[in-house]
């Protein structure tokens, strides 16, 4: 600027600044100082504005902090609430299935030179509780329980709830704390927990206790000693009674029999490991084959030949004896289909249990389906019915019967004098033909009254009008004795064993049978 140039650059301006008015120049000056005309760069921004600036960081800052903190704490108390689920139960607060395993392999790891127990418990009748009381009422009997067993049960203890009514404990058992003193003082108050409320039911507990071994310590196998408990307790719970019972080996042995029975049912059936077998039936006077008793045998692929009198019973335990029953049915029509094509007209009895009866299915119907599948007579199919079916529900029982009869099917009643409800069956459901236990016959007491009721079975089948038979004939004095009373129709060792399928044909083309 003191260049002569730039002298004579400000005079010019000064020039033209004098000519503007004073109005002019006062607009000017005020379009670029406080009109903010003038054009701030981020330097300027920071310098007029840094405190604010500072200030919004820190609070937007501060925000994001307080967030993932809150978001964290959620979190937290999400896991926290979802181990807690895990391990314990929501209703009662005991411990968890997965709760009570961890914690019940800390304390045996911890206290090795202790002794322990495991007890299993259930709520024999619990589903009475919840249908006649109410499920408010199973509700707080269940949370009752949990409070006496943590009442009760010490720091070195641990209890939890299975699932429904199960419970199971794991306790020490020197000092005070016996099974004795776990019944009195908690499970005698659970029985009575609604009588002494007012209420007239009083609640059946059973149990089964495990008696930990030096092995059970090294290396726990929860799991393992709960299934052991498990097992006495339904030892005791299978039976009318209450009460505990402690497990033993061979109750374990004998639950991985059924087990291994029961789960490899299945497989049986396709692979022809279970076969029906045929015991004849006679006429004692003609000798001639009149029929036949479908029964079963199974040559197990792990366990072998297996008793009927074992594996029907553990099957009937396990709700499966309907898959093995419509297997011998459908075998048994087919059988009677090439036997009609071959000029053999014969008759087989066919076992109905109780759990077919009660499966819910139409049993007339499929009766009925069977025999049109297969173009048999409906006579050829005798059904058998047992006592524990009418004993179970007598009037289901009836109604099948009956339908059955109407089919053309002919009923027998199986096992008829061997039961205590034999007598009242036979009035109320309607058979056609008896097949007597000989029983009476056999094995202890006195024979001569066994002959008297034998006789005089024989008599009233007669007045009522139905047909017999008798199973079970061992020797020829009970055949001669059975058909000087007039019984002929017989089924037993005497005369037959059950025999496999290629056999019965044999026997019966050597013999002839009753309908020739």
């Amino acid at each position: 600027l003191d260049t002569p140039e730039g002298v004579a650059t400000i005079a010019r301006l000064n020039e033209g600044i004098s000519r503007i008015g004073d109005t002019r120049e006062q607009a000017i000056v005020l379009d670029y100082t406080s009109r903010n005309l003038y054009e701030y760069d981020l330097y300027d921004v920071i310098y007029r504005f840094g405190i604010y600036i500072a200030l919004t960081i820190a609070l937007f800052a501060a925000v994001i902090v307080i967030s993932i903190q809150r978001h964290r704490t959620l979190e937290l108390r999400h896991e926290e609430r979802m181990r807690r689920l895990v391990d314990h139960d929501e209703l009662t607060g005991a411990l968890s299935l997965a709760g009570f395993r961890k914690r019940a392999q800390e304390l045996l790891l911890d206290n090795a030179g202790e002794p322990y127990v495991i007890v299993y418990v259930n709520i024999k009748n619990f589903k009475y509780v919840n249908d006649s009381l109410g499920m408010g009422a199973g509700d707080e009997l269940l949370k009752y329980l949990a409070f006496r067993l943590d009442s009760y049960l010490g720091p070195d203890d641990a209890f939890c709830r299975v699932a429904g009514d199960h419970f199971a404990i794991l306790a020490r058992a020197d000092g005070d704390k016996s099974i004795e003193s776990l019944e009195s003082s908690v499970i005698d108050s659970v029985r009575n927990y609604f009588t002494e409320r007012g209420r007239d039911h009083r609640v059946q507990v059973c149990g089964g206790v495990y008696v930990l071994t030096p092995d059970d310590y090294v290396q726990p196998q929860i799991d393992h000693m709960l299934d052991c408990a498990r097992v006495a307790e339904k030892r005791v719970s299978s039976t009318a009674t209450e009460g505990y019972q402690f497990y033993n080996p061979d109750q374990w042995e004998h639950e991985r029999w059924v087990s291994d029975v029961v789960g490899h049912l299945k497989r049986a059936l396709e692979t022809d490991e279970i076969m029906v077998w045929y015991q004849p039936q006679v006429d004692s006077e003609t000798g001639r084959v009149t029929g036949a008793e479908a029964l079963c045998r199974w040559n197990h692929a792990k366990l072998g030949w297996l008793s009927p009198g074992e594996f029907i019973p553990a099957l009937e335990h396990a709700g499966v004896i309907t898959e093995l029953d419509r297997f011998v049915w459908e075998t048994v029509c087919s059988d009677l289909q090439r036997w009609n094509q071959e000029g053999r007209h014969l008759s087989v009895s066919v076992n109905l249990s109780r759990c077919d009866i009660e499966s819910g299915e139409d049993i007339p119907a499929l009766f009925q389906a069977l025999v049109d599948k297969y173009g048999i007579g409906y006579d050829q199919l005798r059904i058998e019915v047992t006592e524990t079916a009418f004993v179970k529900d007598a009037q289901l029982l009836i109604q099948t019967v009956a339908r059955l009869r109407e089919l053309g099917f002919e009923i027998e009643m199986d096992d008829f004098g061997s039961g205590y409800s034999s007598l009242h069956m036979l009035k109320e459901v309607p058979v056609d033909r008896i097949k007597l236990d000989l029983h009476f016959l056999t094995g202890s007491g006195d024979l001569e009254r066994g002959r008297i009721i034998v006789s005089f079975m024989i008599g009233l089948v007669e007045k009522l009008g139905m047909k017999i038979i008798a199973e079970g004939v061992e020797t020829k004095r009970q055949a001669d004795f059975l058909s000087s009373h007039g019984c002929t129709d017989m089924q037993g060792y005497y005369f037959y064993r059950p025999m496999p399928v290629a056999d019965f044909e044999a026997t019966v083309v050597r013999i002839g049978h009753g309908q020739d």
